[in-house]
């Protein structure tokens, strides 16, 4: 009766095994079908912060757009001219496939369709599901956020009015 129960529990664990070996395989070649990335590596330099597309900002580019070959853009956006001087944006949406913003220092408050606005402090991160149609309404004057956006390469798309 043992010899009989051996042999299945062989048979489970060679299948098993099988199983697991098509589950790596199958990862590994999904990966391989990706751009291979470059190592990136961006140091602090004041000269680095550019205008970019909002006019009340500025935008350090990190560098991972070129090492991932467009697959994603990390940049420091940091509010240069107050709130109150028209500094604000306008009711848009991001054509994108992912949007995160971590709070790196500062405050900022955001209006978002359907949920209203929320105040995110030093230390705060929040996905922005994409298409969802937002306005930034204030910011601190030490405000700076880091965010990441997949595609690097997407549009925004400005309202002509609230939504």
């Amino acid at each position: 009766m043992a010899a009989k129960r051996a042999k299945p529990r062989k048979a489970k664990k060679r299948a098993a095994k099988a199983t697991r070996k098509a589950r790596v395989t199958s990862a590994a070649v999904k990966a391989k079908k990706r751009s291979r990335h470059k190592l990136s590596v961006s140091h602090h330099n004041e000269a680095d912060f550019r205008a970019g597309l909002r006019s009340h900002a500025v935008y350090r580019d990190l560098g991972i757009a070129d090492a991932t070959a467009g697959m994603a853009v990390a940049h420091v956006i940091r509010h240069v001219r107050p709130a109150e001087d028209d500094g604000a944006g306008e009711w848009h949406y991001h054509e994108v496939d992912f949007q995160m913003i971590y709070v790196l220092k500062g405050s900022i408050t955001t209006e978002f369709e359907g949920t209203g606005a929320h105040t995110m402090r030093q230390g705060t991160c929040w996905l922005q599901p994409p298409g969802i149609v937002h306005v930034v309404r204030d910011y601190s004057e030490d405000c700076e956020l880091l965010e990441i956006v997949m595609p690097a390469d997407f549009a925004t798309v400005t309202l002509t009015g609230p939504p």
